[in-house]
This record gives structure tokens, C-alpha cells and sequence, in this order.
């Protein structure tokens, strides 16, 4: 017996999670490099789109793609290089695990950062740039990372609106080996 179309139940609308953010760039190896080798994703299967990309994935068992890369073809825009910065979205953020241990990452690749103290609240966060001018946000839960907190000085902490990317000085990602 099949059921009648007009009296199935469809799903209601909902919002069940962030499925992915996808980020052009016009240097894939870096830029996967930063996300897997700094940050801690790792590549997954990725279908042929007909051009090159990256998806990359929460380390968890079963960790879904949350970041996906892009470079070349679509990417490209009309000066053949992919455009750069997150524009009307300030950032992205993740929340992590492991705040002494990621600035020791951002050190060892000559990355800059910012730090962050959330008022009110126990979060501490870190904020560092893609190769791609992509601002990430890794949230902590100050209360089980250490006595030491974040560095709040001049310089250092972090200043929303304020981007401290510049191309010119961002280090050559693709040469590192083994940074993580």
C-alpha cells in the first residue's frame, strides 16, 4: 500500500548545525597546510568537482567537512586570483582544546595571533589568519587550560575590527614540514 503524497508528513523547517564554510584560495597547499598540519583537520574524500579543493573534516570519529577549499576554476574571480579577507563575515570559529599548545603551533610557523579574554564568562580564545586572509576564532574553555592566562597586553590582545593580516609578511606555509 503506498501512501498518499498530499497526506505524507513532510519535515518541519529547521536548523540542525553549520554543514560547511567554504574558503577560495589561490594557494591550496597552504591553505591546507594551515587548516590540517596548524589548526588540526584532516583531508577527507572530496568529490571531482572538475577542479582543485580540499574538504576538511573535524578529527573526531565521524567528523563531518567543515571546512571545504577551492582554488582555481570557480575560485578565480575576474583577475584570475581568488579574492581574499572574509569581507561581510569577520570570522570563523572553532572551538578547541589545547590554548598553550596552539600558540606553540602558531610560533613554530611564524604565524601571528591575537589573544582574547570573553567578559563575564571562563572563554579564552585565540584569533590567527588563513593563508587566503580567512580570520579564525579558537574558542577555549579557560577554566581546564592552565593557570596562565591569555596575554591581554597591547600588542597582543585582540581588538575586534582590527586586522593584523598582511600578505607581505605571512610566512611561506607550503615550505614547513611537520609544524603540528
Amino acid at each position: 500500500m503506498t501512501k498518499n503524497p498530499v497526506t505524507t508528513s513532510l519535515p518541519s523547517a529547521a536548523v540542525h548545525g553549520l554543514f560547511h564554510i567554504a574558503i577560495k584560495t589561490s594557494d591550496l597547499d597552504a591553505t591546507r597546510m594551515f587548516w590540517c598540519d596548524i589548526i588540526g583537520l584532516r583531508d577527507m574524500a572530496r568529490p571531482d568537482f572538475g577542479y582543485p579543493g580540499a574538504w576538511l573534516a573535524c578529527p573526531q570519529p565521524g567528523g563531518l567537512g567543515i571546512i571545504h577549499v577551492y582554488a582555481g576554476g570557480p575560485a578565480l574571480g575576474p583577475a584570475g586570483t581568488a579574492p581574499s579577507g572574509t569581507a561581510a563575515i569577520d570570522h570563523i570559529s572553532l572551538s578547541c582544546s589545547g590554548y598553550r599548545e596552539y600558540i606553540a603551533r602558531f610560533k613554530a610557523a611564524g604565524l601571528d595571533w591575537r589573544e582574547f579574554l570573553v567578559p563575564g564568562t571562563t572563554l579564552w580564545q585565540l584569533f590567527v589568519y588563513d593563508p587566503s586572509g580567512v580570520q579564525l576564532e579558537l574558542t577555549f574553555e579557560g577554566s581546564v587550560e592552565g593557570a596562565i592566562k591569555p596575554d591581554m597586553s597591547p600588542g597582543r590582545a585582540y581588538v575586534a575590527g582590527a586586522s593584523f593580516f598582511d600578505f607581505k609578511t605571512y610566512p611561506k606555509l607550503s615550505s614547513l614540514k611537520g609544524v603540528a
